[in-house]
């Protein structure tokens, strides 16, 4: 994959996983070398030349205009999720706008972390986890501050047990974390991170590299707990007014349900257990995006 060419990259990514069927065309016998539309196929069915199109994947023109746009996200069956996104590579991004090296979790809302008696968090746009209640941690030792929740779905062998469905859940987060990202190529932090798992993880290479786009909405999450056993909960995240990118991650369950009467189980087991971990970095101060550096 090529940093500097998010748009050419995403382009042959979602080429590759669209059926010459799924567009009308017959996929031939025999005659394919690579998997899903050829360029020219493309080019055909988005009504510009095959070589601008191919100028395109090379990231030698990396300016399109809006209709070139809109024709290539009917053809490659892009949902409005990855159209948006898509447009989003085409901009250019201020070098001056860099963000904080340290982030600040608004105090009202660690106070509400605080208060709710359900698992709550506050993460940073790289998932960093920036503050988490004691149900919290309960549920997981990898919602504590300081974790980075992408390294730890991947890198961490006990999230795939505590996740039931563990490989939907991964390439969900991968996913968002991808619409979140706008593909900014040039953010230090992102390329690092991405980098890493990259190197260490295959099977984060292969979600990344495909380029898939997914909406933050509410889901269930499959969840085994050591102790409690299985829960199946609400997993509702909403954006932190005025803090970059940050998102207030809520775990709640159906009333009335098992899962509700495990919930507040776990909530007697964490009221009960000594729990040194700070519900912050270090309260009141900005904590650190990568605390470990």
């Amino acid at each position: 994959m090529d940093a500097t060419n998010q748009l050419g990259d995403f382009l042959r990514n979602r080429r590759e996983q669209v059926r010459p069927e799924d567009v009308g065309l017959s996929p031939g016998v025999g005659l394919r070398r690579v998997p899903g539309l050829r360029r020219e196929e493309v080019a055909m069915l988005a009504g510009i030349s095959a070589d601008y199109y191919l100028r395109l994947e090379q990231g030698r023109e990396r300016h399109p205009s809006v209709q070139v746009l809109d024709a290539l996200a009917g053809v490659l069956r892009l949902d409005p999720e990855a159209t948006a996104y898509m447009i989003g590579l085409t901009r250019a991004r201020s070098r001056r706008a860099a963000r904080p090296a340290t982030e600040r979790v608004p105090a009202s809302v660690l106070h509400l972390v605080r208060g709710l008696p359900m698992p709550a968090f506050v993460q940073s746009r790289y998932l960093d986890v920036l503050a988490s209640n004691r149900m919290a941690r309960a549920l997981s030792p990898n919602l504590a501050p300081g974790v980075n929740r992408l390294r730890a779905a991947f890198l961490d062998p006990a999230e795939r047990d505590f996740h039931r469905d563990w490989r939907q859940a991964t390439a969900s987060v991968v996913g968002q974390m991808r619409a979140d990202s706008g593909g900014a190529a040039d953010d230090p932090r992102l390329a690092a991170l991405v980098g890493e798992l990259s190197i260490k993880d295959d099977c984060f290479r292969r979600l990344w590299a495909r380029h898939e786009v997914r909406r933050r909405e509410g889901v269930i999450s499959r969840l085994r707990h050591p102790e409690v056993g299985d829960l199946d909960l609400y997993c509702d995240k909403l954006a932190v007014a005025g803090a970059d990118g940050q998102l207030l991650v809520i775990y709640h369950a159906e009333p009335g349900t098992e899962s509700a009467r495990l919930l507040a189980l776990l909530g007697s087991i964490a009221a009960s257990t000594q729990d040194d971990i700070p519900d912050s970095l270090r309260p009141g101060d900005p904590a650190r995006l990568y605390p470990s550096e």
